[in-house]
């Protein structure tokens, strides 16, 4: 089936297209959505079926590691294990344009850390308010990457996504296009903690 695609609003959200998104990621369904940086390819983290096809779609970075979309820092302690220095800086930036390295917890399913032969995971919470309100209403986190235009470059054209994935996404949340400009990735599992990538997110502001 040809993927739908449907305009958003990232400020005023309509509620039932939220809802509409979540019930095709718990179907095992894989969706594009707006972050506060570049769009999003996420599934729901429990839906063995839908992180394959993640897997599959991301086949020219697979060794890019996955994130985990979260709309607070409620739950993240259940998934990641977070160093003291990490939870003070994570605390300041977020929600914000940071990606945070940290170590799996146990109750990242297997099939991910088998997938991603690593034990580490990244954390996002998006100064977005469509993210947000997707993880809200999934009730757990979203397994989330770039959507890849090759090794390292990103779509920023929701069209442009379209064009490429139609038979491979199920839906578009399309905001527009956006900046190409990813987030700052940090990794706090080597000491001291290393900046691997530096995006949008100020770096001045993390230590």
């Amino acid at each position: 089936m040809m993927v739908e695609i449907q305009k958003i609003d990232g400020y005023n959200l309509d509620e039932k297209l939220i809802i509409h998104a979540v019930k095709i990621l718990k179907k095992g369904g894989v969706i594009v959505y707006p972050t506060d940086t570049i769009y999003g390819l996420a599934a729901d983290i429990l839906n063995k079926e839908a992180v394959s096809k993640i897997f599959k779609i991301k086949k020219v970075s697979k060794q890019k590691l996955l994130s985990f979309i979260f709309a607070d820092f409620n739950d993240i302690a259940n998934w990641v294990h977070i160093p003291n220095k990490a939870y003070r800086i994570m605390r300041r930036v977020l929600p914000g344009k940071y990606t945070f390295i940290l170590p799996a917890s146990r109750e990242v399913p297997r099939s991910i850390i088998h997938l991603q032969k690593r034990r580490t995971v990244g954390i996002r919470i998006p100064d977005s308010n469509v993210a947000q309100s997707l993880v809200t209403h999934l009730k757990r986190p979203m397994l989330s990457t770039s959507v890849p235009k090759g090794i390292d470059d990103f779509f920023t054209n929701p069209q442009e996504i379209a064009d490429q994935y139609k038979y491979e996404v199920d839906l578009i949340l399309d905001r527009g296009v956006t900046p190409n400009i990813p987030s700052t990735v940090v990794d706090f599992t080597v000491n001291p903690p290393e900046i691997l990538r530096e995006g949008a997110g100020d770096t001045q502001a993390l230590f």
